[in-house]
């Protein structure tokens, strides 16, 4: 049977999760600076909505969210990932009563995927966030097949479907499957900066003069600058609602 539980009544699955759910995660992901100002916190004020998804002993799965006041409108919408989490901390702080609930990130383990943990996963934490007062649940999703697309923006990308409507991202399929409904792009959900060599390391590739370039797993492009020594990634999400 599979069990969605809060991931602080778990600790005997931290190490694992800690490896298993980072790797099928580009690196340079990790290097929001302004998603580091807010980990701290949301951790401290949040810690019931990070969870696992297990079966019996075995952990699946991994996801967290952050609670939010949206007014259900595009225009109220955060400007993407980074901006959801600084808006919950910041709302926290300031006394806001939450009625969304953002789903910011989930993981299948890569030896289960394939299986429809990922559907299971969304429905159980959906659920989870309904039933405990929190009637919205959007997402700024990180559509997977746009990484073979990174020159097409994502205003654009988001609009591409199947012959049979469905989006021809497989991971927004999954989202619309379960009754969601795309919202709006999110053209600059995260920004990474650092050095070349930083760029370098993430990326395993070298970049030896100024330029735009494609790396692997990049949604957008990788601005390289030789001469100021940095580089400059604005990754794109969508935003999608759930019924």
């Amino acid at each position: 049977m599979y069990k969605l539980i809060p991931a602080g009544d778990a600790p005997q699955h931290d190490a694992e999760a800690e490896q298993r759910f980072v790797e099928d995660w580009p690196e340079f992901i990790f290097h929001d600076a302004e998603v580091k100002k807010y980990r701290e916190r949301r951790l401290s004020y949040f810690p019931e909505w990070e969870f696992y998804f297990v079966s019996g002993d075995r952990l699946i799965a991994g996801c967290w969210g952050v609670p939010l006041a949206w007014d259900g409108t595009v225009e109220d919408l955060p400007g993407g990932f980074t901006d959801a989490l600084a808006r919950s901390v910041t709302s926290y702080e300031q006394g806001v009563v939450p009625n969304t609930f953002v789903l910011m990130a989930a993981a299948v383990r890569s030896d289960e995927q394939g299986q429809g943990h990922s559907a299971r996963v969304i429905t159980a934490v959906r659920d989870h966030a309904v039933s405990s007062g929190l009637p919205q649940v959007i997402a700024p999703v990180r559509p997977t097949l746009k990484s073979s697309y990174p020159l097409t923006p994502i205003e654009t990308f988001m609009t591409w479907t199947r012959p049979d409507g469905l989006p021809l991202d497989p991971w927004l399929r999954t989202h619309v499957r379960l009754g969601a409904t795309l919202l709006a792009p999110a053209p600059a959900s995260q920004t990474m900066t650092g050095s070349v060599a930083d760029w370098e390391s993430w990326t395993t590739m070298p970049f030896p003069a100024t330029g735009t370039y494609t790396i692997p797993a990049g949604l957008a492009t990788l601005a390289i600058n030789r001469e100021a020594d940095t580089g400059l990634y604005t990754e794109p999400n969508i935003w999608l609602r759930h019924a």
